[in-house]
């Protein structure tokens, strides 16, 4: 009698615990792509919404005609735009109350884009140590599964007098579908770390010369309205 190898034949006939490990990865698996494309749109439009704010404001607009523009917006300004509205915001505000140094509205105006900057790093990172954990660690709850449901085929090889690999080799197979399910989950999730992780970098990268430029021309400013 020819024994059934498919998949899913495994699947249902494998041990409780092994199934329960089929599961959980599977369900990791499944968050996880989610997140892959959710990040992959996510970083595409922080690239483009960077893009389109550099034009813009490299464009020779006037500052407050930029800010005005952000500010009239429904949904609050993220991104490079961000910084910058916190920036000039915390500026203008500083000015206004007249008598202040020049450095110390400039200063002022650096806190206020480091603290939008870190709230910018907070949500480009975001999702990536969850795909950092299914990529290091799925390979070993499937090869858990793959180790359990061995042990079990062996265990019921010692209650027969003379072992076949016909005998064997469905629990074997079983087992090995766990390891299977590791690898698929934690491949693409390392690709995705990496990749999303060097762009998160970059943007980063782009968003800290940006503030270090605006904090240039607002100096700029701050020492023409002294003067």
């Amino acid at each position: 009698m020819t024994a059934d190898l498919s998949i899913l034949h495994l699947i249902l006939n494998a041990s409780l615990l092994v199934q329960l490990v089929m599961a959980l990865l599977l369900v990791v698996s499944m968050v996880s792509w989610t997140l892959i494309f959710r990040k992959w749109a996510s970083l595409r439009d922080a690239r483009q919404m960077a893009n389109a704010f550099e034009a813009r404001f490299w464009s020779g607009n006037d500052l407050n005609s930029l800010y005005k523009e952000a500010s009239q917006r429904r949904e609050l300004a993220a991104g490079m735009e961000g910084i910058f509205c916190a920036g000039f915001k915390e500026f203008a505000q500083l000015r206004k109350q007249g008598g202040a140094e020049p450095m110390a509205v400039l200063e002022g105006a650096q806190r206020a884009m480091r603290v939008a900057l870190n709230r910018e790093i907070d949500a480009l990172e975001m999702n990536l140590p969850f795909l950092a954990t299914v990529g290091s660690t799925s390979p070993y709850v499937g090869l858990f599964g793959t180790v359990w449901g061995i042990m079990n085929s062996f265990r019921g090889l010692g209650n027969v007098h003379q072992a076949t690999l016909a005998m064997v080799a469905p629990g074997i197979a079983e087992a090995l579908i766990a390891t299977a399910m590791g690898l698929f989950a934690a491949i693409p999730a390392v690709v995705a770390y990496n990749r999303y992780n060097n762009d998160v970098e970059r943007l980063i990268n782009r968003y800290e010369t940006f503030l270090e430029e605006f904090s240039t021309l607002l100096q700029r400013h701050a020492h023409q309205g002294a003067g």
